[in-house]
């Protein structure tokens, strides 16, 4: 018979590199993810057989370390730090010229993203990111369907807009 221990990190396993990911674009601190991950598997085991009624566990731990890295956040009143340190670039074929001005191009869109108001930036991650669907990330927000579509709008907007005016300014 499989531990209850096994249970657990079986049906977290396939999605925990997302919550880390997610946990980690809120707090901006590799070790307070950590801790959030940590957290969330004791409220899983400490909640178990509750944990197993959940229809989208996926959904419910997103949620969960949502709120858990919001809370890490306040407590600390520190502003999110950026995550571009954190993402890196991946090429089948580098080559120094090409790999810098992609992690200039990646550390420009993330420094424009960590500048997007808190909500949009969750919503974009969540959906640009991490690929999940309105309908999800309406429910992990705890936010309807038609708020999450208008922020991610409005973000991707407003990313277009900036993106456009530096490469603009450049041409000058």
């Amino acid at each position: 018979m499989e531990s209850k221990e096994h249970r657990v990190r079986n049906i977290v396993l396939p999605f925990k590199d997302k919550l880390y990911r997610f946990a980690l674009n809120i707090v901006g601190d590799v070790h307070d993810a950590e801790d959030i991950m940590q957290e969330l598997m004791i409220k899983i085991w400490n909640r178990y057989d509750q944990f197993l009624e959940i229809d989208n566990k996926e959904a419910w731990c997103m949620t969960v370390t949502r709120n858990m890295a919001i809370d890490k956040v306040r407590s600390k009143k520190v502003s999110i730090h950026d995550i571009a340190d954190y993402h890196s670039i991946s090429d089948k074929d580098p080559n120094p010229e090409k790999s810098l001005v992609q992690n200039e191009k990646m550390s420009l869109i993330m420094k424009l993203v960590n500048e997007l108001p808190e909500k949009q930036r969750i919503i974009v991650h969540l959906r640009d990111v991490e690929g999940y669907t309105y309908q999800e990330i309406a429910d992990m927000t705890e936010t309807s369907l038609d708020f999450v579509k208008v922020s991610l709008h409005r973000a991707r907007k407003t990313l277009k807009d900036k993106l456009l005016s530096i490469n603009f300014k450049r041409n000058d």
